[in-house]
C-alpha cells in the first residue's frame, strides 16, 4: 500500500488492512510511505499502469486494487471483513 503522511484517506486504509491482518492469517501488509521514500506520482503511475492523482493506492498479491474505496470494496467482497 502506498501512501502519505496526513492523508485521511491513507489512514484508513491503512486502519482496515490492519484489522484484516488482525483478522486473516493469511494477509499482511506493508505500508510505503511515498513522500519519506521520494516517490512521486510519476513514478506510481508507473508501477500501477495508469495515471495516478490520489493516495492509497493499494495492491493485493502485486495486482493493483486501487485507492480507499476500492480496497473496501474489495476487502467487503474478497476477503470476509467482519465490520
Amino acid at each position: 500500500m502506498f501512501g502519505r503522511l496526513g492523508c485521511p484517506y491513507c489512514v484508513r486504509a491503512k486502519a482496515l488492512a490492519e484489522k484484516l491482518t488482525e483478522q486473516r492469517d493469511d494477509f499482511s501488509f506493508r505500508y510505503v510511505d511515498i513522500h519519506a521514500e521520494g516517490i512521486t506520482k510519476d513514478d506510481l503511475s508507473k508501477t500501477v499502469g495508469k495515471p495516478v492523482e490520489t493516495v492509497p493506492q493499494s495492491f493485493l498479491d502485486e495486482k493493483h486494487i486501487g485507492g480507499c474505496t476500492d480496497f473496501e470494496a474489495y476487502a467487503k467482497a474478497n476477503l470476509n471483513l467482519f465490520q
